[in-house]
């Protein structure tokens, strides 16, 4: 290596290492975050609502890509998303303890709901639990539609299946859409069979569908839902500033009382319940 080659090398590398390290600062400190959410959050329409006021208070332009739980827990695994909104209890505690994220804080609480055509051909209608009115759709061989996208959704309906010692996958009458949670209803509402659904969503939808609520009230249908922040200690790519400031929003006083009184003008109660500073514990129906 000759004397001038000797002298630039060093100089190469240590420009290489301090761009590299900007690079990664400037996306840290981007003004732009992306939020990986359930599919019902974005359906129902608060977002619409959240988002711009977000963006005008903060300064940062949010990219959404509404998916299910399931799905925007694994973007978090790989860094993907900056913050996460999402309603699947155990898989968020397991993407905790695996280091995906941070910060895990209750924002609000709706519910799922059995609906299907008011027909009810499996008498599911004054079912005592959900349980039982699923176990009364497997009998009738009713047709049943379920998101089977891994959501949290997806999750809260195998539970119900387990519940009611019920294996569906494979019976004719259980069909899996493969999509979020308003084109679910879409396709029970067209084809007249059952399906579990937010009730955020299923009002928002309800004048288009043809759909009623057959089973509602059992404290298994219990809706939760978190906002995280992925671990920026394993992923500095992560606009972690960014997705704080996306959390704090979500659980402030302002926003809590935005999502209590969503849905009301429009449908006479609302569809999300505020929980911010709560314990999952005192939530009931």
């Amino acid at each position: 290596m000759t004397g001038l080659k000797k002298f630039l090398f060093p100089l190469i590398v240590l420009t290489a290492v301090v761009l590299t390290g900007v690079t990664t600062q400037a996306r840290a400190a981007s003004k732009a975050i992306i939020l990986a959410t359930t599919t019902s959050t974005q359906d129902s329409g608060l977002l619409d609502v959240l988002i711009p006021a977000f963006e005008k208070e903060s300064g940062y332009a949010v990219k959404t890509i509404a998916v299910g739980s399931g799905q925007a827990m694994a973007m978090g695994k790989k860094g993907e998303a900056d913050v996460l909104l999402v309603h699947s209890p155990d898989a968020e505690k397991k993407f905790i303890e695996e280091g995906a994220g941070i910060n895990r804080r209750l924002v609000m609480h709706n519910d799922f709901v059995i609906v299907g055509h008011p027909g009810d051909p499996a008498k599911i209608r004054g079912s005592k639990t959900s349980a039982e009115a699923i176990r009364k759709i497997a009998q009738a061989n009713a047709l049943f539609l379920s998101r089977g996208d891994n959501s949290g959704t997806h999750a809260k309906e195998k539970g119900l299946w387990k519940a009611a010692g019920i294996i569906p996958e494979g019976q004719k009458w259980y069909q899996q859409t493969g999509l979020g949670m308003g084109q679910t209803l879409n396709v029970a509402a067209e084809k007249k069979g059952y399906t579990l659904a937010d009730r955020g969503t299923y009002l928002s939808l309800k004048k288009t569908l043809g759909l009623g609520i057959l089973v509602e009230g059992d404290p298994l249908l219990l809706n939760i839902y978190h906002v995280i922040e992925v671990n920026p200690a394993k992923w500095p790519k992560v606009n972690a500033a960014g997705a704080k400031a996306f959390a704090d929003f979500m659980v402030s006083k302002k926003v809590q009382e935005i999502i209590g009184k969503f849905g009301v003008d429009k449908f006479g109660a609302p569809l999300f319940f505020p929980d911010a500073g709560k314990k999952v514990e005192s939530l009931g129906l």
